[in-house]
């Protein structure tokens, strides 16, 4: 054989056009799993877009969205859809049948985001540097930035939706509600019969958000829902850290927001009087004592 070009030695070839080497075009293994998977696919897509309740404009089931629900299907975090819990500009929430029960699906339109919004919150992001100008990749980083900001509030013992999984622009959380298609009003939607109380839950989440290093940055009577008694803070897509440049301006806007809810509702507070409380730091072990109580020199 030439060393070049791969050509048979003259001696080997046995008639007019033997002179290159045979290819193997056999399947294998690897192939055939493919087109069984694509063949999946094709069915899930169908039977997906066949669904009355979620025939919907293409730019929220487009092919990769379609391919992410896929894999979270194949992960068995989403095993059969329901109808749209809410619809939004930038997304939609369905309810799903999940591993343990219902949950909710949130699905970010990459076409019809606000490109523009989202970069105001996410540029300065230490998570999320990088991301120019990519309409995609942006709307892709706020979905992880809503899964991680949901994990650092559980963690920090605020109660939102439980973060499940998250996969391009398609986010599997707890669903807080009611099934059958109908959501937790929000705290607007509803008589607040105990106000104090109230009040004192939310300024202490946010409390325990911003000691978590986390801001909202959108919050007020509409990100708040009422659920078995409990307040639930949602939409955290927007949240940014303490580090954010505007972390202080949006944390001076959520607490305008919600003591401008209360004080409807008959309280005496201010916002300024709330983003002194959330941002005063925890008092160090023993500060609080009496002077008569402090430890002295004298055993």
């Amino acid at each position: 054989m030439s060393e070049d070009y791969g050509f048979l030695d003259e001696e080997n070839v046995e008639m007019p056009g033997d002179e290159f080497e045979e290819i193997d075009v056999a399947d294998t293994a690897e192939d055939e799993e493919g087109r069984r998977q694509d063949r999946e696919f094709d069915e899930f897509r169908k039977r997906l877009k066949n669904v009355e309740r979620l025939k919907v404009e293409q730019s929220v089931f487009d092919d990769a969205t379609l391919a992410a629900l896929y894999k979270l299907v194949q992960d068995g975090h989403v095993q059969a859809f329901g109808g749209p819990l809410s619809t939004g500009k930038e997304a939609n929430v369905y309810e799903a049948s999940g591993r343990e029960g219902n949950v909710a699906v949130k699905i970010y339109r990459i076409s019809a985001s606000d490109f523009r919004q989202m970069k105001d919150y996410l540029a300065g992001d230490p998570r999320f540097e990088g991301l120019g100008n990519n309409k995609k990749a942006t709307v892709l980083a706020w979905t992880r930035k809503e899964f991680a900001n949901l994990t650092r509030a559980r963690r920090a013992g605020v109660r939102v939706p439980e973060p499940i999984a998250v996969q391009r622009n398609v986010l599997v959380m707890e669903l807080v509600g009611q099934a059958d298609e109908r959501r937790a009003p929000r705290l607007a939607e509803v008589d607040v019969e105990n106000p104090e109380q109230a009040y004192e839950v939310v300024r202490e989440y946010m409390r325990r958000l911003y000691a978590a290093g986390l801001v909202h940055g959108d919050l007020s009577e509409y990100n708040m829902i009422v659920h078995e008694g409990e307040l639930v803070i949602i939409d955290l897509g927007q949240a940014v850290t303490v580090h954010h440049p505007n972390a202080m301006d949006f944390l001076e806007r959520d607490c305008y927001n919600v003591a401008t809810f209360f004080s409807r509702q008959g309280l005496e507070v201010t916002g300024e009087e709330l983003e002194a409380y959330v941002t005063e730091p925890e008092p160090e072990p023993g500060s609080d004592l009496e002077e008569s109580d402090q430890p002295t020199d004298n055993a």
